[in-house]
C-alpha cells in the first residue's frame, strides 16, 4: 500500500529533482501513475531530466527554479496547478557549506539559503493549498544525518540541516493538529549516498558502501506509506543499529550534561567507543 497522496494523475513537485535522490524520486512518483514537475536550478538539467523520463511514458515537466527566490518558487506553483492537484511536495534542493565555524559569510548565507529559506518558501507556497484540497498529502524533506550528530567539519551545512528537522518536526506537529494527519510531513534522512556531491568529492565511481538513489527512493515510498515521519536511511557501511546507537550517544551529551561533541572529545572518545562496542 502507497501513501495515499501518492496516486494517479494527482501532481508531485521535486525541487533539486534534475540529479540524484530528486531524479530517482521523480521516477517513482511517475512510475506510480503521478504527473511529476522536475525543478532545478536555470539551465538545460530540469528540462534534459524531464525529457529522460518522458520518454519512457511518464507525464513530466522541468521546470527551472532557483528555490532561494519565492518569486520562482511561485512560478514553479503555478506551472505545478496547470498539471492538476498537487499531493506531494519534495523539497529535495540542497548544497553543501564547506569550512568550519569561520567560514566566509557568503558560505553561511548561500547554504542558510538553499537548505533553510528554500524549503521554507516551498512549504509557504504550497501547503495551504494542499490543506484546503481537502485530500491527502504530504511534504517531504530532504535532512541529513549531519542535522542530528553535527560531526565536526561542515559547520555551515550541519547548521542549516539541523534547523531544516526543527522545521520539518514542526510543520508535522501543525499539519496534524489543522488537518489530523490527511496531509503529512516526512523527513528523510539519507545514508552514504552516490550523488552528485558525493563525486564533486572526487570519488570517481560509486563505493560498495553507498547506496544508490534507487535505494533511497525506495526507503522513502516505504516509509511514506508506513506513515514514518524519520524515514532514517541505512547504507552499505551503517546499518540502523549504528545509526540509533550514534544518535542516542549524542543525545546524551544532553542528558549526560558533557562537552558538546562529546563523541570527539579527546576525555570521551574512549567512552564512545566503548558504548558503540555495545559495553554502554
Amino acid at each position: 500500500m502507497a501513501h495515499p497522496a501518492i496516486a494517479e494523475g494527482n501532481v508531485a513537485v521535486v525541487t533539486g529533482g534534475a540529479s540524484g535522490i530528486g531524479l530517482a524520486a521523480a521516477q517513482a512518483f511517475a512510475a506510480a501513475g503521478m504527473r511529476v514537475v522536475i525543478a532545478d536550478l536555470p539551465g538545460a538539467a530540469p528540462e534534459q531530466a524531464a525529457e529522460r523520463l518522458a520518454a519512457g511514458g511518464a507525464r513530466v515537466i522541468g521546470h527551472a527554479t532557483d528555490v532561494t527566490r519565492p518569486q520562482e518558487i511561485a512560478g514553479l506553483k503555478a506551472a505545478a496547478d496547470a498539471l492538476g492537484r498537487v499531493s506531494v511536495l519534495m523539497n529535495n534542493a540542497g548544497r553543501e557549506g564547506g569550512g568550519r565555524i569561520l567560514a566566509p559569510e557568503p558560505v553561511w548565507r548561500d547554504t542558510l539559503e538553499t537548505n533553510l529559506w528554500g524549503v521554507l518558501h516551498g512549504i509557504r507556497a504550497f501547503v495551504p493549498d494542499m490543506i484546503a484540497a481537502g485530500g491527502p498529502a504530504a511534504v517531504v524533506c530532504t535532512g541529513s544525518k549531519q542535522g542530528i550528530t553535527l560531526p565536526p567539519g561542515d559547520t555551515a551545512y550541519n547548521v542549516s540541516k539541523a534547523a531544516l528537522k526543527a522545521l520539518t518536526e514542526s510543520l508535522s506537529h501543525d499539519l496534524v493538529q489543522e488537518t489530523g494527519g490527511r496531509v503529512s510531513a516526512h523527513l528523510l534522512i539519507p545514508g552514504f549516498t552516490w550523488t552528485g556531491f558525493t563525486r564533486r568529492r572526487g570519488v570517481a565511481a560509486r563505493p560498495d558502501a553507498a547506496w544508490t538513489p534507487e535505494q533511497v527512493a525506495e526507503r522513502l515510498l516505504a516509509g511514506m506509506a508506513a506513515g514514518d515521519f524519520y524515514i532514517l536511511c541505512p547504507d552499505g557501511e551503517t546499518d540502523r543499529e549504528t545509526d540509533l546507537r550514534r544518535m542516542r550517544w549524542s543525545f546524551g551529551d544532553i542528558l549526560e550534561n558533557r562537552p558538546a561533541l562529546s563523541r570527539w572529545h579527546p576525555e570521551h572518545a574512549g567512552a564512545f567507543r566503548a558504548w558503540m562496542a555495545g559495553e554502554g
